[in-house]
């Protein structure tokens, strides 16, 4: 086993383990894992997509039959670690040594999976908007909503309050976006997913 490879594979067993002194929250572990499984497809490196695995499997989302106003819950699920570590193998073709690091990844079982956080599927066509009208929120407690695009097109979110404030967006070039806030009571917020990319999509959108 070759030094480079023990070294990225330090590197990305690292990224997949939250900091003891600050744990991520289940929605903001699915974030980083897209942007590691992102970054390893542009990269063609296992090791990313790996390490991308890893978190995802950290997690234990549960899928809503949550619609937006007016329209239906149709699209492809959020993206699971099994998936993510099939292109790892299929990116790792020919290095035995990596393989049956996957492999081991695959097998091994997660302590203390985190469990809380809901999602639910939907699509949108080249500059689709979907609105959900009221989603709530408990007041005092650290409120966050994810939205993850199954391809790479540009994906806003906004968040609302119930008088039309805007409380938060995520407008960059992404196809994922991320909105937290603490809300100051118990109150519903409506939530504009857009799609501002140049193809249709599928997304899941998360909230705890």
């Amino acid at each position: 086993m070759s030094r480079r490879f023990l070294i990225a594979l330090t590197l990305s067993t690292a990224l997949a383990m939250p900091a003891l002194a600050a744990p991520l929250s289940p929605i903001k572990t699915a974030e980083l894992s897209a942007r590691l499984y992102e970054a390893g497809l542009e990269a063609q490196d296992p090791l990313l997509v790996l390490a991308a695995a890893k978190l995802r499997k950290q997690i234990s989302p549960e899928q809503l039959e949550r619609s937006p106003d007016g329209g239906a819950a149709e699209g492809e699920a959020l993206r699971e670690w099994e998936e993510m570590l099939d292109v790892a193998l299929d990116l790792a073709a020919g290095d035995e040594a990596l393989i049956g690091v996957i492999e081991d990844a695959r097998a091994e079982t997660t302590k203390g999976v985190v469990t809380g956080p809901v999602y639910n599927i939907g699509s949108l066509a080249q500059g689709g908007k979907d609105e959900y009208g009221r989603i709530d929120f408990k007041g005092g407690e650290y409120a966050e909503v994810y939205v993850e695009a199954r391809s790479s097109v540009d994906l806003n979110l906004t968040v609302l309050d119930a008088q039309g404030r805007l409380v938060c967006s995520d407008t960059d070039v992404s196809h994922i976006a991320y909105c937290g806030w603490r809300p100051s009571e118990d109150g519903g917020y409506s939530l504009v997913v857009e799609n501002k990319g140049g193809a249709s999509t599928s997304y899941a959108l998360m909230t705890n």
